[in-house]
């Protein structure tokens, strides 16, 4: 579950790589059904199981394009996965 402020959010971008890209999150119906009308059909199935990658440009498209809609989007941007969970050799 993604709540921000009180607000649970229709989608999440989490920063996955330090390149900023950013895996896709539909967290309710409405944010899925939204996701469903930007993506093509056979990517469906990978939205719903959240493994879909994007672009830091294409992600700040999506935000703009879906909060314009009424939806809650939230981008965590300022913690990568990698910075987490660090590379050991």
């Amino acid at each position: 579950m993604c709540i921000v402020q009180g607000k649970l959010m229709d989608i999440c971008l989490i920063t996955i790589d330090n390149n900023l890209n950013k895996s896709l999150q539909p967290k309710t119906a409405i944010g899925m059904l939204w996701l469903q009308t930007h993506f093509e059909n056979d990517q469906w199935e990978a939205l719903s199981n959240s493994t879909v990658i994007i672009s830091e440009e294409n992600s700040q498209l999506l935000i703009e394009d879906a909060k314009n809609a009424g939806l809650n989007v939230e981008c965590f941007s300022d913690i990568s996965m990698l910075d987490i969970f660090p590379k050991n050799n």
